[in-house]
């Protein structure tokens, strides 16, 4: 008999619940503390302090039951306590916590390594490495690329998001909250026009003919032979949710192919069955030369990947890769227990589901807010579940954030929570745990639309 997501027991009743006095004295007491205590910079989108999670519910210290419409980022796509996550970790913290993979290894890391080339696209030879963070793994197929090639040249994409660390941050497109004085900035990194259906000027063009917009501009600003890498997010996170045309990356994958250049795509948002497919490259059916991974790897614990062609990974001399904690043998323990539990669920199917749910009732929305191009929802967009909505001013396509925001902070008061996103700070993206039930996601849902319609 097959398990699916329907099937799972909640530790935690999936109902939202929200008290009068929103945000509640405990959660504003640890805001006091957290005031004297922790940097200005370190900015939290929601005022409450949470207690306990589990499927698609998170509870505050306060009693308040709250929709999470976000998995922490599309971490938590198994939940946040997965029984069988829970249980791993539990069985790896009683043997040890830390040994260093660097000093004296274990089976852990190798099991991880094994799945990550079995599940990632491509039948060649591969290796992978492990990290901690998304950023982390963004810097090492950089280096990879780079020390493989002979080559320095990084091409990144508008709308990009790719980390806060210094490379990263070069790489990533959008100046505020991410770059502002915080440069200068890794050298070499050059960007290049990504395909946006919604915003392009020319609205007939097609995925491969912005591809030969960008290969084109690569080939006179830098010379394809000095490229060592392009790094590309099949779906773009932070940017906007946005979905290249059809034919984009398979163009730009074909091309690197043919000038030698390393085709990384970073998959650390929507890796792991968040969109239907295991990887967003999967849906076109690109092969990449390295493929970046993190949030949905290890069901919340602090992990991250390369994985990619064999030949390129085992360029680098013993020593240039790893990291103090990379690879971790209870973040280990908790990723395959997270990947078995995606596999056991078919959360991949389920994504699909969530998809096909909540895009139909965003669609009728759209339509009954004056339709496509007169509605303040301009586009919907996304796949499995890694969706948005880009908010726009009625008649127009004018990015409309104020709006963004007043239907976040009126979701957020009715108990549910969404993340926004977008270069113009004006899309909704949903990133529901995989395992949220269908009661659930439409009662969130419903909060959205009301919200949307309250604010229009």
């Amino acid at each position: 008999m097959t398990t699916t997501a329907s099937d799972i027991t909640f530790r935690l009743e999936q109902k939202r619940r929200v008290q009068a006095d929103f945000p509640g004295p405990k959660s504003v007491a640890l805001t006091e503390r957290r005031k004297a205590v922790v940097a200005a910079g370190v900015a939290s989108s929601v005022p409450v302090y949470v207690a306990d999670a589990d499927g698609g519910i998170i509870h505050d210290v306060d009693g308040n039951s709250f929709i999470d419409l976000g998995s922490g980022i599309a971490v938590t796509s198994v939940g946040a306590s997965d029984p069988a996550v829970v249980g791993a970790v539990k069985e790896a913290v009683e043997h040890f916590t830390h040994t260093c993979f660097m000093v004296t290894p274990y089976e852990g890391y190798v099991a991880v390594a094994e799945q990550l080339n079995r599940l990632t696209p491509g039948s060649h030879e591969k290796r992978t490495v492990l990290f901690n963070s998304g950023a982390e793994a963004v810097e090492n197929a950089v280096k990879v690329a780079r020390l493989a090639t002979g080559r320095d040249a990084v091409v990144a994409f508008d709308h990009a998001y790719h980390g806060r660390t210094n490379l990263t941050m070069a790489l990533t497109a959008k100046a505020m909250p991410y770059k502002t004085n915080f440069g200068p900035f890794a050298p070499e990194v050059y960007r290049m026009p990504m395909s946006y259906p919604y915003r392009e000027e020319n609205p007939e063009i097609t995925g491969a003919e912005a591809a030969k917009r960008a290969i084109t501009m690569i080939e006179k600003q830098i010379g394809g032979d000095q490229v060592a890498a392009i790094i590309i997010e099949p779906i773009q996170g932070e940017g906007g949710f946005i979905v290249p045309a059809e034919g984009f990356l398979p163009a730009l994958a074909a091309w690197a192919k043919e000038k030698g250049i390393v085709f990384i795509a970073d998959e650390v948002q929507s890796g792991f069955c968040r969109t239907g497919e295991w990887f967003a490259v999967n849906h076109e059916g690109v092969v990449p030369d390295i493929l970046t991974m993190a949030k949905g790897i290890a069901g919340g614990m602090p992990l991250s990947a390369i994985t990619g062609r064999a030949d390129l990974l085992d360029a680098v001399h013993p020593g240039g890769l790893g990291g103090t904690y990379g690879g971790n043998p209870v973040a280990c323990a908790a990723a395959l227990a997270s990947i078995g539990s995606m596999e056991e669920y078919n959360l991949n199917g389920r994504a699909r589901h969530i998809e096909e749910l909540a895009t139909g009732r965003l669609r009728e929305l759209q339509s009954e807010l004056g339709g496509a191009g007169s509605s303040v929802i301009g586009d919907i967009r996304g796949r499995g579940a890694m969706l948005a909505i880009e908010l726009v001013q009625a008649g127009s396509k004018e990015p409309n954030p104020e709006l963004t925001k007043a239907v976040a902070a009126a979701c957020l008061k009715e108990g549910v929570i969404i993340l926004t996103c977008g270069t113009y700070g004006n899309v909704i993206r949903l990133l529901p745990p995989l395992v949220i039930t269908d009661d659930l996601l439409n009662d969130g849902l419903d909060v959205l639309a009301a919200a949307i319609r309250a604010n229009a």
